[in-house]
């Protein structure tokens, strides 16, 4: 009886060494493969894909200025305002939707004038003294024309009621949110086509999108043209000049990282 409880209990010991030395087995099988496996789902790709999107400009944009000094800050006010007022309405006549007028900048600002001092027997001057002479009010108008052919009259139009600092013309596109789909789809087309021409060429394919980034679109540059326009009352009776729009163009780039497999 003593003698086969021994040879049991080796028989028992034989396969719990063996169960053991199987499962370290299959657990180092399982790490390397896991390991391999990681190392190449660590291997990815990135590729940059470039798009552009080219429409006509369909809006004229300028802004101009309205500056009127008075010796008080109420007379200075009133008198940009009926002067703003005038241009306002000659733009209404003109059919330019208020929504495309727009202040970008008011400024009220006292001005003065420094009066030097008497300098002294030993030859010090003190600083002169700040006198206040008046005040200066400065209204900057921002102005879109969707009737392009009108573009020069209505610029001419309004240098001839008091308007100053009028910028050149500006083309440029109103609303860019299907130009910049359209260019964007086509950077995406172009990245997707060089991620699978640089898998191919390792020998291996594409994996899952693990990354996206989308760079700044390049905005349109708006073609401009310079102010050499003169004012004068009669504006409307002079010919008015072509300007041709062009076309702007809109660019977008975006950058795919893919796993290889």
């Amino acid at each position: 009886m003593h003698i086969f409880q021994q040879s049991l209990f080796k028989y028992l010991l034989a396969l719990v060494l063996l169960g053991t030395v199987c499962s370290l087995g299959a657990y180092t099988y399982l790490t390397f493969k896991q390991a391999a496996t990681a190392q190449v789902d660590d291997l990815t790709i990135s590729v940059t894909g470039e798009g552009e999107a080219v429409a006509v400009p369909d809006i004229g944009q300028f802004s101009f200025a309205v500056t009127a000094e008075a010796k008080t800050a109420e007379v200075a006010q009133n008198d940009s305002a009926e002067a703003m007022n005038e241009i306002i309405a000659y733009l209404a006549e003109v059919e330019i939707a208020e929504t495309d007028i727009r202040t970008t900048n008011y400024q009220l600002n006292p001005q003065y004038r420094y009066e030097q001092q008497n300098c002294t027997d030993r030859g010090y001057c003190p600083p002169g003294e700040r006198v206040l002479t008046g005040y200066q009010v400065r209204q900057m108008v921002e102005v879109k024309i969707r009737d392009l052919e009108a573009a020069s009259g209505v610029i001419s139009g309004v240098g001839s009621r008091g308007a100053t600092n009028i910028s050149g013309l500006r083309f440029t596109i109103d609303d860019e949110s299907e130009l910049q789909a359209e260019a964007r789809s086509k950077a995406l087309a172009d990245a997707k086509e060089k991620a699978s021409a640089l898998a191919s060429e390792l020998g291996m394919s594409l994996g899952r999108l693990v990354g996206y980034d989308e760079g700044a679109a390049g905005r349109p540059k708006p073609y401009s043209v310079g102010n050499t326009m003169m004012f004068e009352e009669s504006a409307s009776d002079s010919v008015q000049p072509a300007l041709p729009t062009g076309e702007n163009t809109l660019k977008s780039n975006v950058t795919l990282t893919y796993r290889l497999r």
